[in-house]
């Protein structure tokens, strides 16, 4: 069974995706765009010892997995042009990039939490790093469940499921995608760089 037929004129008010992932996206923003205004009302609360604690987060590695994100963003972003015009091998292929960029960034995100752990740096440290953990963590699960359900996408693709004609669901697997590039892309700058 496939989708409707995109190829026709969509309404100006729909959004690419759909109206429920854009839903979605909103209640994401809203929730990280809250956490981190309480996070910075406490770094000023706190000043000294949330300064302290950001100079000891690596600012190269929390800007190579913001490259690797756009990286990947613009990797699905590509992905999705070739599937509505109809190249499907280039779009599996831009999928798949897509994919192992973002578990380039899980693995990098994985090591430096690893030498958070072992430096002694875990919840319960400081009041930063309960909420470096927090933040990170939750966007950390969330590229996890984005690249689950790249994956999944990206096996249909290759089944022939999706094509010019039936994208809807790559595209809001897309929107997502974006949206934890967007997230990451705050995220980096309060807490790797902002005093």
């Amino acid at each position: 069974m496939t989708g409707p037929d995109l190829r026709e004129e969509k309404s100006f008010l729909y959004p690419p995706g759909g109206i429920l992932i854009w839903i979605i996206v909103l209640v994401e923003l809203l929730t990280f765009g809250i956490a981190l205004i309480v996070f910075r009302v406490n770094f000023h609360q706190h000043y000294d010892v949330f300064l302290s604690s950001q100079n000891m987060l690596s600012k190269n590695v929390g800007l190579f997995n913001t490259i690797i994100l756009i990286t990947s963003g613009y990797f699905m972003a590509t992905a999705m042009i070739n599937i509505k015009r109809a190249k499907q091998k280039n779009a599996v292929r831009w999928l798949l990039f897509t994919i192992l960029t973002g578990v380039l960034f899980l693995i990098v995100k994985t090591w430096e939490y690893s030498i958070k752990i072992t430096e002694g740096h875990g919840f319960g440290f400081d009041s930063f790093f309960d909420f470096y953990w927090m933040l990170t963590l939750f966007h950390f699960i969330h590229v996890l469940v984005g690249l689950l359900i790249l994956t999944v996408l990206l096996y249909k693709l290759q089944k022939g499921h999706y094509h010019s004609g039936n994208y809807l669901d790559v595209e809001s697997g897309g929107v997502f995608w974006h949206m934890c590039d967007l997230i990451w892309i705050l995220l980096f700058p309060v807490l790797y760089l902002l005093h």
